[in-house]
């Protein structure tokens, strides 16, 4: 700790400190709903014409294309009477009455990053007390290794080495090497493709744990352990890490990427939170209080080999279902489109 502490106070001198580009996120978003609702018993034009924008770059950030989806939302870019008024002595409305173009088209990608950010909350939720069950599960299985203990949450390493070598050696090994085989250049996978990849790495090593958990049983003695190898988990340690490389990485890009520039903080968080969420979850709670009604033992007992941990890794059929959903929703998702100085759009690539 004292040296990641010492790390970070080395890099504080570098720091290069930016202002906000549109004031504050939650301000805008908040500003956008309210000036709908104030409109509510207006008509929305066809095809945003005749709604408020400014110039480019009057806030800051970058204009936005206006799309037809969320068109409730248009209200709040609605010109009434008295800001026709205001617009013509010169004055800027009251956001809270009138927003821009461009701020309502900010509101509707937070509300299209939603879906998508439900999968990866419910992804969280399963995948966060896996690492725990596995130490849970080392902990029940032979720790000796000639002559030496291995302590259970040790195995973890493999975890976080897979995790590293996987970024690394992706972008510096595994696509220079497909580019010198096929003689072309590779399609590269977006960051949506990334996440779905990440899922079904992920369910791959919860059938890998459930079939160990099995196999554990099938060796377990009289006491509260097994004689089945702790390095038998080595393979759903190692394909956890590839998995979470892939889509925690490509979930922070694509948040980032998807975000407008005046809520561009909204979508760290919403990449954050997803993670946090996972933590507070209650999965464990929840299936150690279903298994144990009726004075049943439980499937995480405190003696694993009078319970049934293998069943808890059939949440690899939740992760399945979840995986369906995201490829779903990521199939219609409609990337931001910029507006660029020259009237064409600028896409954000996924």
């Amino acid at each position: 700790m004292i040296v990641a502490y010492l790390s970070l106070l080395s890099g504080t001198t570098r720091d290069r400190h930016f202002k906000p580009p549109a004031g504050n996120p939650i301000s805008r978003f908040s500003q956008v709903v309210m000036a709908s609702i104030r409109k509510m018993s207006l008509e929305v034009p066809r095809n945003g014409k005749g709604l408020y924008e400014t110039g480019e770059g009057d806030d800051g950030s970058r204009k936005i294309r206006h799309t037809d989806d969320f068109r409730f939302l248009d209200r709040a870019a609605v010109i009434t009477g008295d800001a026709v008024h205001t617009l013509n002595r010169g004055e800027i409305p009251d956001p809270w009455h009138l927003c821009t173009v461009t701020q309502v088209e900010e509101a509707k990608c937070i509300l299209r990053l939603i879906p998508v950010w439900l999968c990866t909350v419910i992804s969280s939720v399963i995948f966060v007390p896996m690492l725990a069950l596995f130490v849970e599960q080392g902990a029940a299985m032979d720790t000796t290794r000639s002559g030496f203990h291995v302590p259970p949450a040790s195995m973890t390493v493999f975890n976080i080495v897979s995790t590293f070598a996987f970024v690394i050696l992706y972008s510096k090994l595994v696509v220079p090497a497909f580019v010198k085989l096929t003689k072309r250049d590779p399609k590269p996978h977006t960051e949506l493709q990334r996440i779905g990849i990440g899922l079904a790495i992920a369910i791959v090593s919860l059938v890998i744990a459930g079939l160990v958990e099995q196999r554990r049983l099938r060796h377990a003695g009289s006491g509260e352990t097994s004689s089945l190898s702790i390095f038998w988990q080595v393979p759903q340690y190692v394909l956890l890490g590839v998995s979470e490389a892939s889509a925690y990485v490509a979930q922070m890009e694509f948040f980032t990427s998807q975000s407008p520039d005046g809520l561009k903080s909204i979508g760290v968080g919403l990449s954050m939170a997803s993670l946090a969420l996972g933590c507070y979850a209650f999965l464990l709670t929840l299936v150690t209080d279903m298994t144990t009604r009726k004075r049943g033992r439980g499937w995480v007992p405190p003696n694993l080999n009078d319970g049934h941990l293998d069943r808890f890794f059939l949440s690899a059929v939740l992760t399945l279902a979840n995986l369906s959903i995201f490829a779903a929703r990521a199939k219609r998702y409609k990337n931001i489109a910029m507006v660029k100085r020259d009237g064409t759009d600028e896409v954000a690539k996924l």
